[in-house]
């Protein structure tokens, strides 16, 4: 197998991941989408190079909506590069972002972002919110593997709720970091609660929950 069919198979488990994460989300995701096989990714997705195929990634990029509100939407950005550096971030990604009004967006990048860009990601978060994820974090989905609770992100309406319910201080809770795998892939942010759904020995499912610090 050549390097650009092994970059044609990782991209397309790496778009499906995606999907998937933003779906988990809340986000509305075609089935089609979530289901597209190997070779109608290469249709889609692939221009011809030397007579090879290779992935076409600004075609990658994503749009997705929870609802009507802008402030549901996200982008995902596939940029172009081994490595990406301050001019992509603030560039390609936040000024489309602020043009568009999307207030979040997901960059997804074959390695780490140079340190500067990593500052940059830092600043332009007090504005935004742009999640940098590296394509080996996405190969594969890790909330598919069998011993993974359920993680449910509780909005404001629904923290507000179970904290009146228990009368406890959020702060109380116990906690998660935000840097957590399964946080970053639920997009969890400091100050929210994820509600975990576990099973027992006895396959009957409880409840427990997290804060985000």
């Amino acid at each position: 197998m050549s390097d650009l069919d092994d970059e044609i198979t990782r991209l397309f488990k790496v778009r499906r991941t995606v999907l998937q994460m933003l779906r988990d989300r809340g986000y509305t995701i075609e089935e089609s989408d979530l289901n597209l096989k190997r070779e109608e990714f290469v249709q889609r997705f692939c221009k011809p190079m030397n007579n090879m195929n290779k992935v076409n990634k600004e075609a990658l990029f994503v749009a997705a909506n929870k609802g009507p509100n802008p402030a549901d939407k996200i982008y995902v950005f596939y940029p172009e590069g081994p490595k990406v550096g301050v001019p992509v971030i603030k560039k390609e990604v936040a000024i489309k972002m602020r043009d568009d009004k999307v207030p979040r967006g997901i960059v997804v990048v074959p390695m780490a972002i140079t340190g500067p860009a990593r500052m940059a990601v830092s600043e332009l978060n007090k504005i935004l919110t742009i999640e940098v994820f590296e394509e080996a974090e996405l190969v594969t989905n890790i909330t598919e593997h069998k011993l993974i609770n359920k993680y449910y992100v509780l909005d404001d309406q629904a923290k507000k709720e179970l904290l009146n319910m228990y009368t406890v201080q959020d702060t109380q809770l116990p906690r998660i970091l935000v840097s957590d795998p399964l946080a970053r892939y639920y997009g969890l942010k400091r100050g929210q609660i994820v509600k975990i759904r576990r099973s027992d020995v006895t396959s009957l499912d409880y409840y427990t929950y997290r804060f985000a610090v």
